[in-house]
C-alpha cells in the first residue's frame, strides 16, 4: 500500500484557520490527479483541495464542517488500492460542530425504522430539548417527516417521553426534589424557522464592520451628479469600444476614474491610520465592493490610476465572475487605499457606506434616475445619482471631504476634465 496525504494548502499569514465544508469523495472511492475533493472556507476566500494523486480514497482524517490549520493532513489516498474497499470513516469535525452531530444522531431514523420516524432537523433540537424520540410525535412532513411544528403541538398537548430522562436515586424522599415546571415551548404552528451558522466570511464581515465602527469617527457626505455626460459619452463611443476592446463601457469604470481624480487632488482621502500616524499611499489601489453567494467581498483594482477604462472594465467583470464562483485569491482582496460601494445595482438611491479597514475613505454610489432639477432658473429633466462619501473624520476634515466629493462630481458632468487632469 503506497499513501500520500491530502493537506491544507498554505493559507496567509493573516489566515489562522479554515473549515472544512462538503467532501466530494467517500472514503473506498477512487478519485483522479488534481480532481478537486473538496473546498476548505477561510474568512476571505474558499480555496479547492486538489487530490496530489490518482488512486483510491483510503481515510477521511477530518469530517465536514471540521476546523483546519495550514499543511494540516486531512485525507489519504492509497495510489495501489482498488475503489469499494472498506475504509475508515471520517474522523469527527471539529469539537464546535459536535452539537450538530448530536442533533443529526437523534434526527436518524433506527435500523429498520419507516420514513416517518424521520425528523427534520429543528424537530430532532426540539425532541432532544423534551426528552422526546421521534416515535412520540406523528409526523406531519413529507413522507411522514416529523416537522418542528409536529414538536412544538405535541409538547403543548403534554406528550410523554418514551423513556424517562432520569431516575431518582432509591432513598431519596420525592418531596425533597424542587418542583421546576418546564418552560412553555412557543407554538409556531406551521412557520418553520431554520438555524445556521455564519460563514466565516460572513463572520469576518461583521467583524470588521463593528471594528470600522468603533475605531473610526466615521462622517458621511453627501452631493448628487448629472449623470447625462457620462450617459450621451457611452452611447456615442460605446459600439467602436466594444468592437475594439470586447468589453462594454459601464458606470463603474468613471466612477473609478473620478475617484482616483479627486484623491490625487485630496491625497488624505486616499491615506490610513497607522498608530498616530498618518500613512499617505503614492499609489491609488481602489477596492470595489461586490456581492457573492457567500457575502460582500471587495477585490483591489491595483494601480487604478494606471489602468485605461477598457482595463478597469475588464478587471471589473473578471471579480464579478470570480466572485459568483468563489474564486477569488486571498492576494485579490488584501490591502487597498480607497473603495467604491455600488448599491445603484441593486436599485439603492441613497445610503451612509462604511470605511472598510484600515482606509480612511469610501465613496458609495446610487441608482441613476430621472429626477426634476433646476437649471439656469428652469426646472429640467435629468438622469441624477447621489454620491455619498463615509470617512474617518480623525485624520479627514469635512473640507477635504466636501472638496473631493465636489471634485469626483466635476469629474463626472464633465468627463474631458478627466482626460486633461483638471
Amino acid at each position: 500500500m503506497a499513501i500520500v496525504e491530502v493537506k491544507v494548502p498554505q493559507l496567509s499569514e493573516s489566515v489562522a484557520e479554515a473549515t472544512m465544508l462538503t467532501w466530494k469523495k467517500k472514503a473506498g472511492e477512487a478519485v483522479a490527479a488534481d480532481e478537486i475533493l473538496i473546498e476548505i472556507e477561510t474568512d476571505k476566500v474558499v480555496l479547492e483541495v486538489p487530490a496530489p494523486a490518482a488512486g483510491v480514497l483510503a481515510e477521511l482524517v477530518v469530517g465536514d464542517g471540521g476546523t483546519v490549520v495550514s499543511d494540516q493532513v486531512i485525507a489519504k489516498i492509497d495510489t495501489e488500492g482498488k475503489a469499494g474497499a472498506a475504509a475508515p470513516a471520517a474522523a469527527p469535525a471539529a469539537a464546535a460542530a459536535a452539537p450538530a452531530a448530536a442533533v443529526a444522531a437523534v434526527a436518524a431514523p433506527a435500523a429498520g425504522g419507516s420514513k416517518g420516524d424521520v425528523a427534520m432537523p429543528a424537530a430532532a433540537k426540539l425532541l432532544a430539548d423534551n426528552n422526546l424520540s421521534v416515535g412520540d410525535v406523528a409526523g406531519s412532513g413529507k413522507d411522514g417527516r416529523v416537522t418542528k411544528g409536529d414538536v412544538l403541538a405535541a409538547v403543548a398537548g403534554g406528550a410523554k417521553p418514551a423513556v424517562a430522562p432520569s431516575v431518582i436515586p432509591t432513598g431519596v424522599p420525592t418531596k425533597a426534589l424542587p418542583q421546576v415546571a418546564a418552560p412553555a415551548a412557543p407554538n409556531l404552528g406551521d412557520r418553520p424557522e431554520q438555524r445556521v451558522p455564519m460563514t466565516r466570511l460572513r463572520a469576518r464581515v461583521a467583524e470588521r464592520l463593528l471594528q470600522s465602527q468603533s475605531t473610526n469617527a466615521i462622517l458621511t457626505t453627501f452631493n448628487e451628479v448629472n449623470m447625462a455626460p457620462v450617459m450621451d459619452m457611452r452611447k456615442k463611443f460605446q459600439d467602436a469600444f466594444t468592437k475594439e476592446h470586447g468589453v462594454k463601457i459601464g458606470f463603474m469604470s468613471f466612477f473609478v476614474k473620478a475617484a482616483v481624480h479627486a484623491l490625487k487632488k485630496f491625497p488624505v482621502l486616499n491615506a490610513s491610520v497607522d498608530g498616530n500616524d498618518i500613512v499617505y499611499h503614492g499609489y491609488f489601489d481602489i477596492g470595489i465592493a461586490v456581492g457573492s453567494p457567500r457575502g460582500l467581498v471587495v477585490p483591489i483594482l491595483r494601480n487604478a490610476d494606471q489602468m485605461s477604462f477598457a482595463e478597469i472594465e475588464k478587471k471589473i467583470a473578471e471579480f464579478g465572475k470570480k466572485a459568483a464562483e468563489g474564486k477569488l485569491g486571498i492576494e485579490e482582496m488584501t490591502g487597498g487605499t480607497f473603495s467604491i460601494s455600488n448599491g445603484g445595482t441593486f436599485g439603492s438611491m441613497m445610503s451612509t457606506p462604511i470605511i472598510n479597514p484600515p482606509q480612511s475613505a469610501i465613496l458609495g454610489v446610487h441608482a441613476t434616475k430621472d429626477r426634476a432639477v433646476v437649471e439656469n432658473g428652469q426646472i429640467v429633466i435629468r438622469p441624477m445619482n447621489y454620491l455619498a462619501m463615509s470617512y474617518d473624520h480623525r485624520i479627514i476634515d469635512g473640507r477635504e471631504a466636501v472638496l473631493g466629493l465636489v471634485a469626483m462630481k466635476e469629474a463626472l458632468e464633465d468627463p474631458a476634465r478627466l482626460l486633461f487632469d483638471i
